[in-house]
């Protein structure tokens, strides 16, 4: 069974290097990634990797906290939570991991908390 704790421990510290090796050891050369549902996902991991940097945060700038919804053989559900300085969002994320434990599919749901 894949563990996604290591897994999400190379997402965060790509997250956080925007370094382009540490994107691409994540995902397979020909996986996807769905930002939103009902959208093209990013296919390939060049895609991947230029899609992320067009995207990226600061460094430091995000907290990611987490936990398993459910985990398989092949596929873990995570819930998280991501706080910036000026707003925090909830995740629900979808891995679909091969063997080596790269990510062949990876699908992020993300809604921003209310501000009251």
């Amino acid at each position: 069974m894949a563990e996604p704790k290591s897994w999400i421990e190379g997402y965060v510290r790509a997250w956080n290097s925007n370094d382009p090796d540490d994107i691409a050891a994540l995902f397979t050369s020909d996986a996807v990634y769905y930002t939103e549902p009902y959208s093209s996902p990013w296919q390939g991991r060049e895609e991947i990797v230029s899609q992320w940097l067009g995207r990226q945060d600061k460094p430091g700038e995000a907290t990611f906290e987490w936990h398993p919804v459910t985990m398989r053989d092949e596929v873990s559900v995570i819930q998280g939570v991501t706080t910036y300085p000026d707003k925090t969002y909830s995740n629900l994320w979808v891995i679909r991991f091969v063997p080596d434990g790269r990510c062949r599919e990876f699908t992020e749901w993300w809604m921003r908390h209310d501000l009251k």
